[in-house]
């Protein structure tokens, strides 16, 4: 079964010229004054009212209609500093950035939602449109919780949506409980004793150190979390010496760590850490752990997941939405937001064949053909959760 998405022509028309200048103008972190500036054009001329600044650059327009609960729905609107290398005619037109997330399509699909609802209005509570920036890697989400978001823009649940260009074009995906993983990162300093490339012995060989401890992390996974378990730590830099013949004093070693469950984070960050003592301790050496929480994991409420299973089947129909999928080792920063208010987040399907370029490829593009599919999503979401009856 699969509806046709509700969607006015002129809307669908609104989603792709929104998504497409979006895409030939990205902006990365905090510095989405362009988009933010054409997300809230937009919004002003269905007659929201808008407000700006949170996180700098964030945008949020509510609709209310009468009253009753309220919800918020997310967007993103920033783009990854990455060098575009496909040739689409709304190519960017910033050398090293590029929106290879598609945070372009979220932000059309979620401007078409909010066109539709304010011209039909076909529930009763509030809605709040929240456009984020600054999801890769620099936590807009929470800097939004912190500046007030929740207190601004009171909502009962959250909800998030991404495309997933690995699936189908007319399915979603969903799960309840941990949908991402927790995202860390260390830095390890290693300080030993400089000496001649000729002479170790008369020193502490620090590169030696850190090929000891770049092995002994990988024992954290492999022989300290269970295989039932999930868990990874990857060390992802290494930097030390300037010249061929000297045993540098220092090196140092940097890294992440991914897992889908705080009581194993919080075990993989104390096994860091008597790793590295007992390291330094063998060796003579001095070693520094500076380890660092980024982003926790999106934990989907149960009872909001079954609401978005709910939105998503009215539109393509049960065996369509997929409820048995894998967390995911990637990370997002919607998470901070489901740490204030219960929620959930969904994947909608965007491929149409096996050799769709993933996100975050210098060849990926939004696929416009799921913007009514998506824009459709929130509105079944809304008539469900903030029903007219």
């Amino acid at each position: 079964m699969y509806r046709e998405p509700e969607i006015a022509d002129d809307i669908r028309q609104s989603m792709i010229a929104w998504r497409r200048d979006i895409h030939a103008h990205p902006e990365t972190a905090f510095e989405e004054h362009r988009t933010a500036n054409v997300v809230a054009q937009a919004l002003t001329l269905m007659g929201l009212p808008v407000h700006r600044g949170l996180a700098v650059t964030g945008v949020v327009a509510t609709l209310q209609n009468g009253e009753g609960p309220s919800i918020a729905l997310r967007a993103d609107l920033d783009a990854l500093n990455m060098q575009e290398l496909g040739k689409p005619a709304h190519a960017s037109t910033c050398v090293g950035k590029m929106h290879g997330c598609g945070h372009d399509g979220h932000t059309a699909m979620l401007l078409g939602a909010a066109a539709h609802l304010s011209r039909h209005k076909p529930f009763r509570g509030t809605v709040h449109f929240v456009f984020q920036p600054g999801e890769e890697n620099e936590g807009g989400g929470r800097v939004m919780v912190e500046e007030g978001l929740f207190d601004l823009f009171p909502a009962d649940a959250v909800y998030g949506m991404h495309n997933f260009p690995q699936m189908p074009r007319g399915h979603f995906a969903i799960r309840t409980g941990t949908m991402t993983a927790y995202l860390d990162t260390f830095e390890i300093t290693i300080t030993g004793k400089g000496s001649h490339g000729a002479m170790p012995e008369t020193g502490i060989d620090s590169v030696v150190v850190a090929a000891q401890l770049v092995n002994a992390l990988q024992t954290i996974v492999s022989r300290r979390t269970g295989a039932t378990e999930s868990a990874v730590v990857s060390v992802t830099q290494i930097h030390g010496g300037d010249t061929w013949n000297v045993i540098p004093e220092e090196v140092v070693l940097r890294g992440t760590v991914r897992t889908l469950d705080a009581a194993i984070q919080t075990r993989t960050q104390a096994a860091m850490q008597q790793i590295c003592d007992g390291v330094a301790q063998t060796h003579g050496a001095r070693i520094a752990l500076k380890y660092m929480h980024g982003y926790p994991g999106v934990v989907n409420t149960p009872a909001e997941t079954a609401a978005a299973v709910a939105a998503a089947a009215s539109l393509v129909g049960e065996a369509q939405v997929h409820t048995g999928i894998k967390p995911a080792m990637g990370s997002e920063d919607f998470a901070f937001m489901l740490q204030q208010r219960p929620g959930a987040y969904i994947g909608i399907g965007a491929g149409e064949g096996p050799n769709d370029p993933p996100v975050h490829n210098p060849y990926y593009d939004f696929n416009d053909n799921i913007l009514p599919l998506g824009a459709a999503y929130w509105v079944a979401l809304v008539e469900q959760q903030l029903p007219l009856a």
